[in-house]
């Protein structure tokens, strides 16, 4: 197999790729999220859509009736006013109503606005006031999150307001609080009388606000993880959604009904989009788990043929230390991206591997990549080719010029799902002066454009002279047994300039020696990026966020006080 049809590199000479054009990418259909959604209903009609266990009941809607349950959301936002372009924030887990909110609210003209049930108060605060959301359908609680006293605590008004008539100078946009359930406090009025306010407004005014949406129409807003600031809005517009949708079947291969599973929340860009994409795309379902937990997920993953697994090694890790593993029935498993462990288990069999790519919250997910049917000697060590409609350029990160084919550089993107900005920014400040993206990650294009990623700019170790990904070396530290999550870093050091130093938290109960670590790595990595040292810690020794991250600068700090390491003189001037 050579370059994909219409991928080509610059003729100049400098590390510039150019994606095929986007009219000639197949599979693609309707680029808004509305008219994505009545594509697939209209395919797959009665067909099971989505699935949920919840109190020992199964709930299933069909694709009809998701798309009659997201009209009914819209219809109820109209009802209450909203305009076009109104923001509604969904706070809710992994369940039918977050997707009926999703579609909903696009249906309606609106953009939804996806917000993280890890928040704190303080969080919460900043997510909703960044946002200007004018309506907010949240769920109350989340485990031990209690939302509604949340919202409460941050805007005592929510509890002497009246519903759809909040006034608010902590939240001077937000009008309406709708809660799942029956909670009527206040401000807050209940899923089902929010529902009554769209009675009397006709489908057909909706529908015609759908048809009234371009694709290049704001779709959608994400915020980044905040593992260094306050998280940033992204936004992002409707063709982003639905070019992602509709790609995915095609990047993974997949060529018939894929039953799709993730335990991780649909507010990250890349559950909602992988996900609801494998799924719906192919006339599959989407199987729904509101969190993470192990023994459930296995439950669900074996009861309900799931063939699409997504989430994190860490979480396989889990899964395998489940006293379900043994017993589970995990045949129908065929997908999973980064699941070694997962294909290990006796009873899962396909031949099928993730096709490596890169990709960010800023370009809703994967950018570069090719199919999981590319031969493994043309992809090589590579993260694919600028996806169609993308051109990608190598530039040197001081200077910002494209550099000479081959050389090492900062990986700059622009293209059909890059985002329109970040909330509150100038495009100067989100975008270079030729509109590209420079996303903070280094890498090279060879002479076919494949993009090699190397890792962040920013956290790359620099060891005795060479460079070494922290990532690398944690995906193959992922695989050995015993290990729930590690982080690699470099540690100052005299003779190495940085030591690469990985810092792991074992499972619950399990003793690993640093000597099987190191073995581990020295087995697939190139002995200058195995670490010198393992440090091993607690879950509670890790400073984690919602999206169980944890700032390279904190691990860092870790490993030099574990080690008695000073950080070194900042240089005078």
């Amino acid at each position: 197999m050579g370059i994909p049809p219409g991928m080509h590199v610059s003729d100049s000479g400098l590390s510039i790729a150019f994606g095929s054009p986007l009219l000639e990418e197949p599979g693609q259909g309707a680029q808004t999220i509305g008219g994505y959604l009545r594509e697939v209903a209209a395919r797959y009609g009665a067909a099971e859509a989505l699935v949920m266990h919840e109190n020992g009941q199964r709930l299933s809607w069909s694709y009809d009736e998701l798309l009659a349950r997201s009209l009914e959301v819209a219809r109820a936002l109209v009802g209450c006013g909203l305009g076009k372009d109104g923001r509604v924030g969904i706070l809710m887990t992994n369940r039918p109503e977050f997707l009926a909110a999703l579609f909903g609210t696009a249906l309606a003209g609106g953009v939804p606005v996806a917000l993280s049930t890890f928040s704190t108060p303080a969080e919460l605060a900043w997510l909703v006031t960044a946002s200007q959301a004018s309506v907010l359908l949240f769920e109350p609680q989340v485990l031990t999150k209690d939302f509604h006293a949340m919202l409460a605590g941050i805007e005592p008004a929510i509890l002497s307001g009246q519903p759809g008539a909040l006034a608010s100078h902590t939240f001077p946009f937000l009008n309406r609080l709708v809660a799942l359930g029956s909670l009527a406090a206040g401000a807050v009025e209940p899923w089902d009388t929010f529902l009554r306010h769209g009675d009397a407004v006709p489908e057909a005014l909706v529908l015609a606000r759908a048809d009234s949406v371009s694709p290049t129409d704001t779709g959608g807003i994400f915020f980044s993880s905040g593992t260094t600031s306050l998280p940033k809005g992204i936004v992002h517009s409707q063709r982003a959604f639905a070019i992602q949708w509709w790609r995915w079947p095609r990047v993974f291969a997949m060529r018939e009904p894929v039953r799709s599973w993730t335990g991780n929340g649909f507010f990250w860009s890349g559950n909602v989009s992988m996900v609801v994409g494998s799924a719906l795309s192919t006339g599959g379902a989407v199987v729904l788990q509101r969190w993470f937990d192990a023994d459930e997920a296995i439950d669900l993953i074996a009861r309900e043929k799931v063939a699409f697994v997504n989430g994190r090694p860490h979480q396989w890790v889990r899964l395998q230390a489940s006293s379900r593993w043994g017993d589970a029935d995990l045949s129908s498993v065929k997908y999973v991206p980064r699941g070694d462990i997962l294909w290990a288990h006796p009873t899962v069999d396909t031949a099928w591997r993730v096709p490596m790519s890169f990709g960010t919250t800023e370009t809703m997910t994967i950018c570069t990549s090719f199919t999981a049917d590319t031969p493994a000697d043309f992809y090589v060590t590579s993260f694919g080719g600028p996806l169609p409609g993308n051109v990608l350029k190598i530039v040197d990160p001081l200077t910002g010029a494209p550099v000479p084919l081959g050389e090492r550089g900062e990986m700059c993107i622009k293209g059909p799902t890059l985002m329109s900005g970040y909330l509150g920014k100038a495009p100067e400040d989100c975008f270079d002066a030729e509109g590209f993206y420079c996303t903070g990650d280094g890498g090279r294009v060879d002479a076919a454009g494949r993009f090699f990623w190397e890792g962040r700019l920013t956290d790359m170790i620099k060891t005795g002279g060479a460079n070494v990904s922290p990532e690398e070396v944690d995906a193959v530290i992922a695989r050995v047994p015993g290990v729930k999550r590690s982080q690699t870093v470099g540690v100052p050091d005299d003779l190495l300039g940085e030591m690469v130093v990985a810092c792991v938290v074992p499972l619950d109960g399990v003793e690993l020696a640093e000597s099987a670590v190191i073995a581990a790595c020295r087995a697939e990595l190139a002995s200058f990026k195995c670490p010198r040292k393992v440090l091993f810690f607690t879950d509670e020794g890790f400073a984690l966020t919602g999206n169980e991250k944890i700032k390279a600068a904190d691990v860092k700090a870790l490993a030099m006080a574990r080690l008695g390491v000073e950080a070194p003189a900042s240089p005078a001037g």
